[in-house]
């Protein structure tokens, strides 16, 4: 189990790694990440993955202090640093941080309070990887972490249980099939939220990948299938 975890943990840091240049915050943004997740079960299964061990050299680097926890050696750089752009890094204004605070007191952890944080103007500016980016942002205010940790858990949580219920509705094909399988502590830890009706929808996710057949002759390019950042405490 702890295995599958850490390539599950391995392939989202890859991701992060690859989209980095689309990410509000950039580089001072993921590098925090793959400096606390990547234990050393998650760099054994980065050096597995394509682009991984590039991966796990820039990590090494962070963790040395040989670079800068805001950049990257342009040797590292994915895709050879075709993709690299200039990305939004300058923190925000105090105003911004206002509304950031007000947003995040108002949060109920519940399906409607996420869609009503995810539609104020201040996540909005964060763009597609806003879990990444407002974590990245609150680094130094603990104070609004810990509420941030519960807005990822409730993200986290719906979208477990939205894709489980999916899977169990109509049929998927082999790949999806294999990310199930690697994903499963992500159910196990989600689903029980949900209480009677969670820990039920885990019990037929558990019996329909009990009756999946291995994989065979599976390549490199399953482990491409994303998966969402996830704060879990």
């Amino acid at each position: 189990m702890n295995n599958v975890k850490a390539s599950s943990t391995a392939q989202k840091l890859l991701n992060l790694y690859r989209q980095a240049h689309v990410i509000f915050g950039g580089w001072g943004a993921v590098n925090q990440v793959f400096v606390a997740e990547a234990s050393a079960d998650v760099l054994a299964a980065l050096r597995e993955l394509p682009t991984g061990r590039s991966l796990v050299r820039h990590i090494e680097n962070l963790r040395t202090g040989k670079t800068a926890m805001d950049s990257i050696e342009r040797e590292l750089l994915p895709y050879g640093g075709a993709m690299e752009i200039s990305t939004e890094t300058a923190p925000l204004t105090t105003s911004q941080m206002r509304q950031l605070e007000d947003a995040l007191n108002s949060f109920t952890p519940d399906e409607n309070g996420l869609q009503a944080l995810e539609n104020t103007a201040i996540i909005k500016k964060f763009g597609e990887e806003w879990l990444v980016g407002v974590r990245a942002t609150l680094a130094d205010r603990p104070d609004l972490l810990a509420k941030w940790t519960t807005v990822t858990q409730t993200y986290q949580a719906y979208k477990l249980w939205n894709t489980a219920n999916e899977v169990l509705q109509a049929p998927i094909s082999d790949r999806a099939r294999a990310q199930l399988q690697s994903d499963m502590p992500e159910y196990e830890t989600y689903l029980p939220m949900f209480g009677d009706a969670g820990n039920e929808l885990l019990a037929r996710l558990r019996t329909y990948v009990s009756s999946i057949k291995p994989v065979q002759n599976q390549s490199e390019d399953t482990s491409a299938v994303t998966s969402s950042s996830s704060d879990v405490r």
